[in-house]
């Protein structure tokens, strides 16, 4: 367990110093009208960094507890990124909608072994309301596909 925390925070601390060089260079002060571009992303890798090291302190000063995790309770992490996985990949093909449409119905119906009527009426609702916010009321475009195209977005 204590390798596991030390790799984890190192790499974390690693992309904490990233995110703080790239900060400095975009200017972490304040300008005229405010913030600049990089002072909320400095403040929270700093944030993180020390965090990080806290983590380090504190796995090196207890013992070593052994496994990480055990095949048992690794199962249930495979139950998630497996679908997950699969849902970039269908993504690629069908748009964000269409596969975030399947990922929650499969997972609805596999792991919560809800009834179809309420799998099939959150995955679709879920998606719908999706599509409704970020392409017409923010006007953000996320991948689309056929089911998109061939109703007009």
């Amino acid at each position: 367990m204590r390798t596991a925390d030390l790799a984890a925070a190192a790499v974390l601390m690693l992309v904490g110093g990233v995110v703080i060089f790239d900060a400095l260079r975009l200017g972490i002060g304040w300008g005229s009208d405010g913030p600049r571009s990089g002072f909320f992303p400095f403040w929270l890798a700093v944030i993180m960094t020390v965090a990080c090291a806290l983590i380090i302190v504190q796995a090196l000063r207890r013992p070593n507890s052994g496994v990480f995790v055990s095949r048992e309770a690794f199962r249930p992490v495979l139950a998630v990124l497996a679908p997950a996985t699969a849902m970039v990949i269908v993504m690629q093909f069908t748009g964000l909608y269409v596969a975030a449409t399947l990922y929650m119905a499969f997972y609805m119906r596999w792991v919560g072994h809800h009834r179809w009527s309420t799998t099939i009426a959150m995955s679709v609702g879920l998606s719908v309301v999706t599509f409704l916010i970020f392409e017409l009321w923010f006007l953000v475009p996320m991948p689309k596909g056929p089911l998109e195209a061939w109703l007009g977005y």
